[in-house]
């Protein structure tokens, strides 16, 4: 079986071509933290009490927002891109149908848990008083509208198949815009407008991403070339579904797994005392700007992984993927090697407290090095997905928490242990996962199981 020449992926240069693919989804990731700064700025305004329901609100919305674009997202890309990679328009369409049905279901999932849960939910992590009735005002108006966000990212994760990463990125942009100038409105009440207070700012998310649906919507429907999204004259098939939810949902267990060593590492570093806990939290947002450079190119890898796959030319696939996380991992390495050696850039701009500034110098200086593994894991990761194999990224994963778990039960009960032995957990934890995904990949975990003659291709 020879190549299909309908996707000029398959012969273009492999390193150009995943920086022109990357390089929209970057500045769409940019905008879009740039937006999520904006919302905490106006919630701000309304106090401290709105500002701490943001912060139980705000960890469901990011989680939400990982399994929709990431998870969910980008096994969608992958499994159209591979159809499409194979010369097989009618099938991506079938699997794009079933795709976006798959996550309206979810989002009527993420409805009835929050609506339904949602005071449970908040008042375990902690949320009691007027702080709880913040959180689940966020939440409430967030949720009761997420289908709107489900649907974005897989209407984008589609695009992204389609290789027109510029067109995703801008209806993405255009979302972005829509929803900074809403929440402001919404959360003060301008004009005609009524004051909503933080419930705004959920508002503002869920109309923001209705226009980007409408938008990608639009573009899929009438003028994307490489398939049209239909819905009439489709059956329903159980099998697509299948499909996507099992490999969806095994690759959700990454962004679960982040979120656990988050709240352990947080929980044991609240030991040592506010100002070392600050200083962690301090250091540890810096690895926010690593992910729009990660997910440009792992975004990028996954198309390109997955319609070489799909195509049997699977030499090449592995050289792309490689590629997209060779540059993920050196820019992440650069970042973390300028905050390292000049942590005070990082560490001065948000406090004047000399012991918090220590203890994010240290954290920086320790982990800093070691954010070269987390660009490699996080981008093989999402190159599995166009593999359609992202059972040793999990693993690795899993390896990252239970380190983690574990050196923590071991650190707690030393009573010689410092802040630095927290940090030195933490860079082994990237450290193992980094290595374990890509040891994992390299002995074949993306050809394990293919036709002999399909691998050599």
């Amino acid at each position: 079986m020879t190549a299909p020449a309908a996707s000029p992926l398959l012969t273009a240069p492999i390193g150009p071509t995943i920086i022109r693919l990357a390089a929209p989804n970057m500045l769409a990731m940019v905008v879009s933290m740039a937006t999520l700064m904006a919302e905490a700025w106006y919630v701000g305004q309304l106090g401290t009490e709105a500002l701490a329901g943001l912060a139980l609100g705000f960890p469901m919305m990011m989680l939400m927002m990982m399994l929709s674009a990431g998870s969910f997202g980008g096994t969608i890309t992958g499994a159209v891109a591979r159809r499409l990679g194979a010369g097989d328009r009618s099938g991506a369409e079938v699997v794009a149908f079933h795709a976006v049905l798959l996550m309206v279901l979810l989002a009527g999932a993420c409805t009835l848990v929050f609506l339904i849960g949602g005071p449970w939910i908040y008042r375990l992590l902690g949320g009691q008083g007027p702080v709880l009735a913040h959180a689940l005002a966020y939440s409430d108006v967030l949720f009761a509208g997420c289908v709107s966000l489900w649907l974005t990212n897989a209407l984008a994760a589609i695009v992204r198949a389609t290789g027109h990463m510029k067109v995703a990125a801008k209806s993405l942009l255009a979302g972005s815009v829509l929803q900074v100038m809403a929440t402001g409105v919404l959360v003060f009440g301008l004009g005609p407008f009524p004051t909503m207070g933080i419930a705004g700012a959920a508002a503002g998310i869920v109309i923001g991403n209705a226009l980007a649906a409408m938008l990608l919507l639009s573009f899929l429907t009438t003028q994307c070339a490489e398939l049209r999204l239909r819905f009439s004259g489709m059956s329903l098939k159980l099998a697509p579904l299948a499909t996507l939810l099992k490999l969806g949902g095994l690759a959700a267990i990454n962004p679960f797994c982040t979120l656990a060593a988050v709240m352990v590492i947080t929980a044991f570093v609240a030991r040592l005392g506010v100002d070392v806990l600050a200083g962690y939290g301090i250091g540890a947002r810096l690895e926010l700007l690593l992910v729009p450079m990660i997910f440009g190119f792992g975004a990028a890898s996954t198309t390109m992984v997955a319609v070489h796959f799909g195509a049997h030319a699977i030499e090449r696939g592995h050289r792309a993927g490689w590629t997209a996380t060779f540059y993920s991992a050196g820019l992440s390495a650069l970042v973390g090697g300028v905050v390292a050696l000049f942590p005070g850039l990082w560490a001065n701009l948000f406090t004047e407290s000399d012991s918090v500034r220590a203890a994010c110098r240290a954290y920086l200086q320790i982990v800093g090095p070691f954010y070269a593994f987390y660009g490699l894991s996080l981008c093989l990761y999402f190159a599995s997905q166009g593999a359609g194999r992202v059972l040793w990224p999990v693993i690795a994963s899993l390896l990252r928490v239970l380190l983690i778990v574990l050196g923590c039960v071991a650190l707690v009960r030393n009573p010689d242990a410092s802040a630095e032995h927290f940090f030195w957990l933490i860079a082994a934890g990237l450290a193992v996962q980094g290595l374990v995904t890509g040891a994992a990949i390299r002995l074949g975990a993306w050809t394990r199981g293919l036709k002999p003659n399909a691998a050599q291709r």
